[in-house]
């Protein structure tokens, strides 16, 4: 094809000159126009709907401060914890950029928290959007792994202490566990080697992984379009201008409403950084004040909120929970065998996985059995658009007693993220098996509760008042 140089009036603007020449060399006003400028959306959104802009703003953020947090870092044993006091009190405004990096950690997994949130309220994870949801998830996972590499990097002993407990559990997993660690870590304790392998993975592998995968989420978000809080598929009522009738450009609707939301956000990020930026030693452990020292543990080491929900699953699992988890397997079991209607050939394969995981969990002991449900606790969310059977999408045409199904993992989730820092004791660890085996229940009896009761008709187009 022949290359067409965009043609503009003599007399146009200087600006619009230049965006025609890079029209003609790159389709940066198309993509402006497919991703937001012409991209219609449904028009009742809500509140909820801002938190996926938000996890953009706090991802680029966290990029921009990393980036000069870097200038200062050294990613040396020796020299690493003393380099991050040198960035609070000798580089000009480095308390505030360390400060902003730190508070959007807490800030990025609130938002995306959030954001998960309305995806199971609304059915967001629902057909046609499961590619969206699998990249969402699998952005989530990448987080984590940011966050975990990146919270070595102070070298305090809170950073020292607790990556040392999370690479020891690597060591559970039979067979390949010593070899793994020893792989993870590069020494035999965490050291120098180990610092300079998490800061590699943090500051260059997963931020690259992490932007790729956001980007195939927008693109997959836009290629089928939006989910909305009624869950009606508002492509399947369609417009004279080939738009659907209950669907509105983001631009300018949503951008005003966006720009709200972020003064709003950037308010309260603000309140927190300049009066609250260890946020009670929830953000910023005090024990981080202290350069590590391998020689002396801490009475307590838990890692930082927002990983403790999955750190409670971890510490429940103890030798007497053992056998309420082989129950648990072949009740279940039990359960699809009697209560479906899946081929006799499936179901055996679940009786044969049922055994062998009752045998294993009388071989292999707790501690790794501990790191496996760890591990589940957050690959089972991949598994949602296959496990909610409900006839309709959002919670609003559901019946009652689901918000309440909804309202218990939700209370379940946040009470053993409060058990994941805290010391453990025997009522407490009690306290987590049994949130332990709610927060499971929910996902893997989700086939049966999900299509159970009597179903509100869901309307045709979407309910939307003008305000």
């Amino acid at each position: 094809m022949a290359f067409v140089e965009k043609k503009l009036p003599t007399d146009a603007p200087i600006a619009q000159k230049a965006l025609g020449w890079v029209d003609s060399r790159f389709p940066l006003t198309k993509l402006w126009e497919d991703q937001w400028g012409k991209y219609y959306a449904p028009k009742n959104f809500n509140f909820f709907y801002l938190f996926g802009s938000l996890a953009a703003l706090v991802l680029v953020i966290q990029i921009v401060t990393g980036i000069f947090l870097v200038m200062n870092y050294k990613p040396d044993a020796q020299l690493a914890f003393s380099s991050v006091e040198y960035i609070m009190r000798e580089v000009p405004w480095g308390w505030l950029v360390r400060y902003m990096h730190s508070t959007g950690a807490s800030a990025f997994f609130i938002v995306v928290y959030l954001h998960m949130t309305r995806a199971l309220l609304y059915g967001s994870y629902r057909k046609p959007r499961e590619l969206i949801w699998l990249f969402g998830v699998a952005i989530f996972l990448c987080l984590m792994g940011e966050a975990f590499f990146g919270y070595l990097l102070p070298w305090g002993q809170m950073s020292y202490w607790g990556a040392q407990v999370i690479v020891n559990l690597f060591g559970a997993i039979p067979f390949i566990g010593p070899d793994l660690s020893l792989w993870i870590r590069g020494d035999y304790v965490v050291s120098d080697a180990t610092l300079n392998r998490f800061f590699a993975f943090h500051v260059i592998a997963i931020p690259l992984v992490l932007l790729g995968l956001v980007v195939a989420h927008l693109i997959a978000l836009h290629e089928v379009g939006s989910n909305n809080p009624d869950g009606i598929e508002v492509k399947d009522n369609l417009g004279p201008d080939g738009h659907g009738v209950d669907t509105i450009p983001s631009h300018p609707y949503y951008t005003t409403k966006d720009i709200f939301g972020v003064s709003v956000f950037l308010t309260i990020f603000s309140a927190v950084i300049f009066f609250a930026p260890e946020f009670g030693g929830y953000f910023l452990e005090y024990n981080n004040f202290i350069p590590a020292d391998p020689l002396k543990t801490p009475p307590h080491i838990a890692p930082v909120w927002y990983f403790t929900p999955f750190y409670s699953i971890l510490r429940a699992v103890t030798s007497q929970f053992m056998s309420a988890l082989i129950l648990f397997t072949i009740a279940y079991a039990a359960l699809v065998v009697f209560r479906t209607r899946l081929p006799q050939m499936f179901k055996n394969g679940v009786v044969g996985v049922a055994l062998v995981l009752a045998v294993g969990m009388l071989v292999f002991d707790a501690k790794f059995w501990g790191v496996v449900l760890m591990g589940v606790s957050v690959l089972i969310l991949a598994a949602m658009p296959w496990l909610d059977h409900s006839p309709v999408k959002s919670i609003r045409y559901r019946p009652d007693w689901h918000k309440i199904v909804y309202a218990m993992f939700g209370v379940t989730f946040l009470v053993l993220g409060y058990l994941g820092v805290q010391a453990p004791t025997p009522v407490r660890t009690f306290v987590a098996q049994v949130g332990t085996l709610i927060y499971f229940g929910f996902f893997m009896l989700m086939p049966w509760w999900s299509a159970m009761g009597e179903f509100k008709p869901v309307p045709k187009r979407v309910n939307f008042q003008p305000h």
